[in-house]
C-alpha cells in the first residue's frame, strides 16, 4: 500500500469514530442551539493549531452567527516560526498559569451560554484553565480532545488535571497518541496528523444539527453562503445580516463588563 492510501484509509477509519458518537454530537448541538435561541452565544476556544477548528466553526462559507471564536494570536500566531512571535514563545504562553482568566475577563458569561473548548492533548494550562472558569460560571462545557494521546500525556497542571476533568461532554477526533498517522521505512518518526480531519467532522456534524434544531424552532441561521450557489446578491444580504447578528450577540458579551 502507498503512504498514500494508507493516510486516506485511516482517515476511513476516523470516519468511523466520528459515526460512533452520533448521541455526543446531538448532545453538544442541543446544548449550543439553546444558547443561540436564548439570544446568547457559544463560547469557542483552541490554542496552538486547535485554532484550525474554531475557524472552521465560525466564519467561513456554510456557517452562521451564534459562536464566538476567541482566538488569542499570542497562542495560535504559527507562521513565523522563529524570531518575534515565533512558535517557542507561542508554546510557552500556552502554559502560563492565569492567562485564561484574563482572557476570558473581556466578557461577560451568563448560564445561558455554552462552550466548546478544543484541545488535542487536554493538557495544556490555558485551554484547561479556560474549561474550569467557564464551568464554574454554570455553563456547560463541550471537550474536543484526541482521547487516546490525552490518556498518554502528562498534564502541565501542578494538580495533574486534564481538560475533561472540567467538561460535561467528550469529543474525540480518533487520532492516534502522538497525532500523526503514516510511518514510513527508514523514518523513525510518523508524519501526517489525524486531528485536523477528525476534529472538522466533529465541528460540521455539529454545526449541521445545530442548524437543523434552529430551523425547526423556527429560527432559521442565517448561513453564509457562495454568489454561485445562492446568487450575488442573496450572498451580499446574507454576508451583511450574519455579520450583523454576530455583532449584535457579541455585544451583549460587553455591555455589562465591570459593573
Amino acid at each position: 500500500m502507498s503512504v498514500i492510501n494508507d493516510y486516506l484509509d485511516k482517515c476511513h477509519q476516523l470516519v468511523d469514530v466520528v459515526a460512533r458518537q452520533k448521541e455526543q454530537i446531538e448532545v453538544a448541538a442541543t446544548w449550543f442551539a439553546d444558547s443561540i435561541l436564548a439570544g446568547r452565544m457559544v463560547q469557542v476556544f483552541g490554542s496552538g493549531h486547535s485554532r484550525i477548528m474554531v475557524e472552521e466553526m465560525w466564519p467561513r462559507y456554510g456557517s452562521f452567527p451564534g459562536f464566538n471564536p476567541i482566538v488569542e494570536l499570542s497562542l495560535t500566531f504559527h507562521n513565523l516560526v522563529v524570531g518575534a512571535n515565533g512558535q517557542r514563545q507561542a508554546m510557552f504562553l500556552e502554559n502560563v498559569s492565569g492567562l485564561a482568566e484574563r482572557i476570558l475577563r473581556n466578557f461577560e458569561i451568563t448560564k445561558q451560554d455554552s462552550a466548546l473548548v478544543i484541545s488535542s492533548s487536554g493538557c495544556n494550562v490555558v485551554p484547561i484553565e479556560v474549561a474550569e472558569l467557564f464551568q464554574k460560571k454554570g455553563i456547560k462545557v463541550v471537550a474536543l480532545v484526541t482521547s487516546e494521546h490525552l490518556r498518554k500525556s502528562k498534564s502541565k497542571r501542578e494538580d495533574g488535571k486534564k481538560l475533561t476533568d472540567f467538561s460535561d461532554l467528550i469529543l474525540d477526533t480518533g487520532a492516534p497518541v502522538g497525532d500523526a498517522m503514516i510511518k514510513i521505512p527508514g523514518l523513525d518518526t510518523a508524519v501526517s496528523p489525524g486531528s485536523t480531519v477528525g476534529g472538522a467532522m466533529i465541528i460540521n456534524c455539529i454545526k449541521a444539527e445545530v442548524a437543523r434544531l434552529l430551523t425547526d424552532a423556527g429560527e432559521p441561521p442565517k448561513v453564509l453562503s457562495g454568489s454561485a450557489v445562492v446568487g450575488e446578491e442573496r450572498a451580499k444580504a446574507l454576508f451583511e445580516s450574519a455579520y450583523d447578528e454576530h455583532a449584535r450577540r457579541l455585544a451583549k458579551l460587553y455591555q455589562n463588563i465591570g459593573k
